[in-house]
This record gives C-alpha cells, structure tokens and sequence, in this order.
C-alpha cells in the first residue's frame, strides 16, 4: 500500500495590489500559478490603477500585514518569498522582522520605487529602511536601470558603471543582484547577475517590441522565485525565469487590453501544480 504523502511547492509574494491585474500580487500569483507552483500572498498596499494611471495607493494597516505573514508561515512550509511593492517604512521592519523569525530558504526583492506612469510607490522613509533591513536578507535584489542608479547614486552609462553599481549593492549587503536592463536601447536587452561569490553573468535576450509590459518586473522576480521554489539553484532559476517572461511578452504582443501599457500573457504554456514528497 503506498502511504507516501504530498505537498505543492509554495511560494509567498509580499506585494501592493494591482486593480487591473497587470502587475503586483496579481502579476505573481499568476506567475506562480503558470508555472506550477503553489502561490500565497500579503498584501501591503491596494493601489486603484489601470493600465494609464494610478489613481490611488491605500497602505494595509500594520497589523493586518503582520496577522497575514504569521498565519501563513504557521500553517505552511513556504519554499520561496518575493517581495514587491512595501510603500511604507513600518511594512519593512515587519517584514524584516518576521523573515528573521522565519526564515525561508529563498528571498526575491524587486525594489519597486516607482510605477512605469511616475507614482511614487516606495514613501522617502521607507527606502533607507528597505537597503538596511532587507537587502541583506534577500537571495537576490532585481532593481531596473532607474532604481539602480537611485539606490546606488550613480549614473549608468558603460559597462563599468553596472560593474561598480553591482558592488555599491554587495556592500549595502545583498548576497547577489540581477540589474535588469530593460530600459536599455537596442537589438538586444541584457540584465547583469553579481553574487558575492563572484558567480557574474549575463542574460542576453533579443528586444521584444511590444505595448504590453505592465508587470514585467513583478513577473520576472517573481519567476525567479517560483523556479527556486522548484529546486533550482539560483542562476538556472534566473535563466528560466528570463525564458518565461520573453515568452509571455511575445504571447501577449497582439492582445488589446486597456488603453495603456497592457499585461503579458502569463498563461501561454501553464504547468501542473508540482508535487513534493513529504519525508516519513
């Protein structure tokens, strides 16, 4: 008789909340769901947005979002956490507090600080707060060109500039970085991997053109941690996750939804929930 037993992979996304489904929690539920795993969220944030704007940004209260994070890590065997959109200083020492206590095997940070129409949505306070209390707890910080030359306080023009923004974050305490150059021109987009370990790559892919790129931040860390819920190791986990958003954007290039910058299509090739043997 067979008594094995089961679980899904988990994967927890800490993010805001995106009205139009495009980007935030919804963004990384779906990415979790397309590929297999089994996903969770704390909301920190309710934002009323569509693809144009955002209109609005409501905070969670603080306590709401530490009952969210205990009740999960109390009932469930959490495999990989992704943290987005935290917006207020108060949210991050919650965080920091409850991933000290917890402690997941793996840590994406996306340092959302600003939407892709010019919201604001990571206050003053909580950006000092953020690089001292998270970065050194995550596995691996994924900022865009803008966030990296706001977090780092330099321009990035050369090849140099991203070799030396890279070390301003290992010493600000990240374990590694991922600085995604999406916003770079050209034939070809390339976001840059640094680890303390002195495992640097590149991940190389050709310039997809297309309207629909609402959340492609969101879904590529949040990917990134799917896959190492999965079992992946760190760099197979990124090299995946840059196969699954180009993908999705190519998916989604012809789709009309919205009038602005609309989503990829998360769910151009959806997996099965994974399963994982417990031990006996």
């Amino acid at each position: 008789m067979n008594t094995a037993r089961y679980r899904y992979p988990t994967g927890i996304t800490i993010a805001g909340s995106d009205s139009c489904g495009g980007a935030g929690i919804q963004a990384d539920l779906k990415t979790f769901s397309a590929l297999g795993v089994y996903g969770m969220s704390v909301i920190t944030a309710i934002t009323a947005q569509n693809t144009k704007k955002i209109c609005g940004i409501q905070a969670v209260d603080a306590e709401v979002i530490k009952n969210q994070i205990d009740l999960l890590f109390e009932d469930f065997e959490v495999d990989a956490v992704k943290i987005g959109m935290v917006y207020r200083a108060e949210t991050v020492s919650i965080l920091a507090d409850a991933l000290r206590r917890y402690r997941p095997r793996w840590i994406v940070l996306d340092p959302v600080l600003i939407s892709t129409s010019g919201n604001q949505l990571l206050e003053d306070a909580a950006v000092e707060s953020m690089v001292s209390q998270l970065f050194p707890l995550a596995n691996l910080v994924t900022p865009n060109i803008p966030e990296t030359e706001f977090l780092t306080r330099r321009p990035i023009r050369s090849e140099n500039d991203f070799e030396q923004a890279a070390q301003a974050f290992l010493q600000m305490g990240c374990s590694a970085v991922l600085i995604k150059g999406g916003h770079g021109e050209g034939k070809n987009k390339t976001d840059r991997y640094f680890s303390k370990e002195g495992d640097n790559r590149l991940f190389v892919h050709p310039t997809i053109e297309s309207q629909n790129t609402h959340g492609t931040g969101c879904t590529l860390s949040s990917a990134i941690a799917a896959f190492l819920a999965l079992g992946n190791p760190m760099p197979l986990a990124i090299e995946k996750a840059e196969n699954y958003l180009a993908q999705a954007i190519e998916a989604g290039r012809e789709i009309i939804l919205g009038h602005g910058h609309g989503p990829v299509n998360h769910f151009f090739n959806p997996e099965k929930l994974k399963t994982i043997e417990l031990s006996k």
